[in-house]
């Protein structure tokens, strides 16, 4: 059911020249689940992966980061998101391999 909702939206968004980012909850997932997530995700071809929608326990981790950026090709931004806070953080997950980062302190991120 996932790979034929993935590819639904994947067909309808290059039809509509829109981008597709597919969420996971990576929180929920083990190491395994992450990287046969990415492997369905590289088969059918999207243009971002975030991490988390930010109602879960966690958000980000660099440890799935690395582990994202480890199973996709470059051509597959990650967007690390949920719980980013600080400036060191960002960098790290931005060193990690995150393409974006997503969060609600920006402005105090930038100024620091």
């Amino acid at each position: 059911h996932v790979r034929e909702d993935i590819e639904s939206l994947s067909i309808l968004c290059r039809i509509k020249n829109r981008i597709l980012k597919v969420i996971i909850e990576t929180c929920l997932l083990n190491e395994e689940e992450i990287i046969q997530i990415c492997e369905l995700i590289k088969e059918i071809g999207v243009d971002f992966v975030k991490t988390s929608t930010g109602f879960n326990a966690e958000g980000a981790k660099t440890e799935h980061i690395l582990l994202l950026r480890q199973h996709l090709p470059p051509k597959i931004k990650i967007k690390a998101s949920g719980g980013i806070k600080t400036r060191q953080f960002a960098e790290e997950l931005i060193k990690a391999g995150a393409d974006r980062i997503g969060t609600s302190s920006g402005v105090s991120i930038v100024k620091s």
